[in-house]
């Protein structure tokens, strides 16, 4: 028989279908399609099955990633699903969102040897997406339900991770959510162009079918008391994520809109919700010149949601060059196939109002400068480069910060580090309340979702561990 893989020298890296710009651009569908199962197979048996995986070693989650490109290759796609569903919680979220060109395909042996990553992302969301045609996904409900009970902050990657380990060992979970509706940064943080919305929902219903309850419109330290939740369940988990935005700390400041609420603003619109500042123009980037700061997945975000929203232009300032900005290349490519403008090396200085409102951007043009310790270059102003780039709406996407959770749920006792973040053991994730635990972004600082799902995953492990240990304590 003859060998179904490493077929990477007689067959090119091939991506999905992608819509057109000018189609897409006109809607929040995601812009991709789906493999055919020829494809699918076609793309799994370039895969070198290398002795030692360097796509597992990139991938946070530590995919089994040949295994199961090799069991796609060979039509056994049920098989390929169990495994890839082993160490993922949601490997057609990570299929979509990662950016496998950081992570697993920039770490793949092909790529690094010029004949094109294998299209790992793709296939996983192919693998996922049959799976749940064919219903081999299954139930998440435990045979057996124990009489402890867990309860989750935020129903993000890092808290919807963590349910459905807790709930698959059969503990009662419930989780709370700000908002009001379940999925987080996942529901109203991620356009649908790159994640639509039935694709979480789908997840939030085999929770809730599993037994999970999710408590919406719960804000923690609010309406909700965190001391009401210590003392009615066996354990804690908070998985808020990070939320507070970075400021830009220029003159007008004010005026500039957070990046997570022009989102949040889209994704409600998009759900039908009826919100006033969209509807009035305040979070409604039509027919504006739309100017957005940052340079990671967050602008890119922004930039493609004007987009669609119909902006007159839409303009993205970094400080850096096109070769260090932090956001996926992927998500660049197809922003400027969209019809954003890029001003690399490009910094605000301050924005320009006239009667109160916005009409433009003071910005001045960088240049890189000698690489410091840990080999990052610097950057320094060019003199007298200074220039108003028009401007109706100015976006901040420049990260997130923790917020003062202490305060916020009247807990002195949970303790901080210097960033902010909860401090917890780095074994047990456990903070200093004995059965309080946290994981996620507001640990480990803003980051992405696959990093999230692996913290959850990983809390919920530690959680278990610590409620059995409990059981026994107390059968003795």
């Amino acid at each position: 028989m003859a060998e179904p893989m490493l077929k990477f020298v007689k067959l090119d890296q091939q991506m999905p279908q992608k819509r057109d710009a000018d189609t897409r651009a006109s809607d929040f569908l995601e812009i991709y399609g789906e493999f055919i199962l020829q494809k699918a197979e076609e793309q799994a048996s370039r895969c070198s099955q290398c002795g030692v995986p360097f796509c597992q070693s990139g991938c946070p989650l530590q995919n089994n990633i040949p295994d199961w490109l090799r069991m796609t290759a060979t039509g056994r796609l049920e098989e390929a699903y169990q495994i890839s569903s082993a160490t993922n919680p949601l490997p057609e979220i990570c299929g979509r969102i990662c950016p496998q060109d950081r992570l697993c395909e920039g770490s793949c042996v092909i790529e690094q040897s010029t004949h094109g990553a294998v299209t790992i992302g793709a296939v996983e969301r192919f693998i996922t997406e049959t799976a749940f045609k064919n219903d081999w996904v299954g139930s998440l409900k435990a045979p057996k339900q124990r009489d402890q009970s867990v309860a989750i902050i935020g129903s993000g990657p890092a808290g919807i991770a963590a349910a459905q380990v807790l709930t698959g060992l059969g503990y009662q979970v419930t989780v709370y959510d700000r908002h009001d509706r379940a999925g987080g940064l996942l529901i109203y943080g991620i356009p649908g162009f790159k994640l639509e919305k039935d694709i979480i929902t789908r997840r939030i219903k085999q929770l809730e079918e599993a037994g999970v309850k999710f408590e919406l419109n719960a804000d923690v330290g609010g309406k909700v008391k965190f001391s009401d939740l210590k003392a009615k369940f066996d354990a804690v988990l908070i998985a808020t994520g990070v939320y507070k935005a970075r400021k830009l700390g220029l003159a007008g400041d004010d005026g500039a809109l957070q990046a997570l609420d022009f989102l949040i603003t889209s994704n409600k619109n998009g759900f039908g919700d009826k919100i006033p500042a969209f509807e009035s123009g305040e979070m409604n980037a039509a027919g504006k010149d739309v100017v957005v700061i940052g340079g990671g997945d967050t602008a890119m975000d922004c930039v493609r949601t004007s987009i669609r929203q119909g902006a007159k232009s839409v303009t993205c300032l970094y400080r850096r060059d096109k070769a260090n900005m932090p956001g996926s290349a992927r998500e660049v490519k197809n922003a400027e196939e969209e019809g954003v403008e890029f001003k690399w090396l490009s910094a605000p200085k301050n924005l320009v109002l006239e009667g109160g409102k916005i009409t433009g951007i003071n910005v001045v043009k960088m240049r890189l400068t000698e690489a410091d310790g840990s080999g990052r270059q610097g950057i320094e102003e060019v003199k007298n480069s200074e220039e108003i780039v028009p401007a109706d709406m100015v976006i901040s996407a420049l990260g997130f910060e923790p917020e003062d959770l202490p305060n916020a749920f009247g807990a002195p006792e949970l303790k901080t580090t210097k960033w902010g973040t909860l401090r917890v053991n780095a074994n047990s994730f456990q903070t200093e309340i004995e059965n309080v635990f946290a994981a996620g972004d507001i640990v480990r600082g803003a980051s992405l979702v696959v990093w999230a799902l692996k913290d959850g995953k990983d809390a919920a492990d530690q959680i278990h561990k610590y409620l059995k240990s409990l059981a026994n304590s107390k059968a003795a």
